[in-house]
């Protein structure tokens, strides 16, 4: 493909999270979110390269691969040989602190709440995410995955994307399908108090929003939208 796009997959590599409550809860990244954004990326032609912090490996987050989750054996079945097709770059990736970001056309970003643990706090990819969007690189990430824009701060500590316009997992989702009251905190809530302009579509359901280079996903339901509104982007 002439139009070949080289594109920066960032997982997280918590496998657990600490609760409200102290308790821990298995995480890692949610296996459609991961699957959909991977494979509709690389099905359109584009070289998706995985990092996460310190090159750890990515783990998925088990409850993405409950049947109950899922609701389809067959669809659970095909994330599963998804993530096996590809288990050699997420038992490897590569490490946030050597990523080039000139490198990349985009920076995607899918869920589960191991962002919660690691990438909203993980100053390499502050760096990166300050790097792209002042290069106008794409950024997109979904669900839980903006999270990881918590990670970007200027020199006096304010978010770099305050002011922005988003979407992202949201408090209502949490609180009733989500990690409940027991949540450690809330994604949604704390981008707001930090200034970014969040748009919260209908619980469950479909809801892109794109803010010139930031393209961003509500939940696994926007999993697909967000790959196809960065791939028409990547096209402009």
């Amino acid at each position: 493909h002439g139009d070949m796009s080289n594109i920066l997959m960032v997982v997280t590599a918590a496998d657990s999270l600490t609760l409200a409550d102290g308790s821990t809860h298995s995480t890692g990244y949610w296996a459609e979110e991961l699957v959909v954004a991977h494979r509709d990326l690389t099905a359109a032609g584009h070289r998706v390269t995985i990092a996460t912090p310190a090159g750890q490996p990515a783990p998925v987050d088990p409850g993405s691969l409950s049947l109950d989750n899922v609701g389809d054996q067959a669809k659970l079945d095909a994330f599963v040989e998804y993530i096996a097709s590809i288990s050699a770059e997420l038992q490897s990736p590569v490490a946030l602190s050597a990523v080039a970001v000139a490198d990349y056309a985009a920076v995607v970003m899918p869920g589960g709440h191991g962002p919660m643990a690691d990438l909203a706090f993980d100053t390499d990819l502050g760096a990166i995410l300050a790097q792209a969007d002042a290069a106008g690189t794409f950024i997109a990430p979904f669900c839980h995955g903006p999270a990881g824009l918590l990670s970007a701060v200027d020199a006096a500590g304010a978010s770099i994307f305050a002011g922005r316009r988003l979407t992202v997992f949201t408090d209502e989702e949490e609180l009733t399908g989500g990690l409940g009251e027991n949540s450690p905190w809330l994604v949604a809530s704390t981008l707001r108090e930090r200034g970014a302009m969040v748009e919260d579509g209908a619980s469950w359901s479909e809801h892109v929003v794109r803010d010139g280079n930031l393209i961003s996903g509500q939940n696994p339901q926007s999993s697909d939208a967000v790959a196809r509104a960065l791939i028409e982007a990547l096209a402009e």
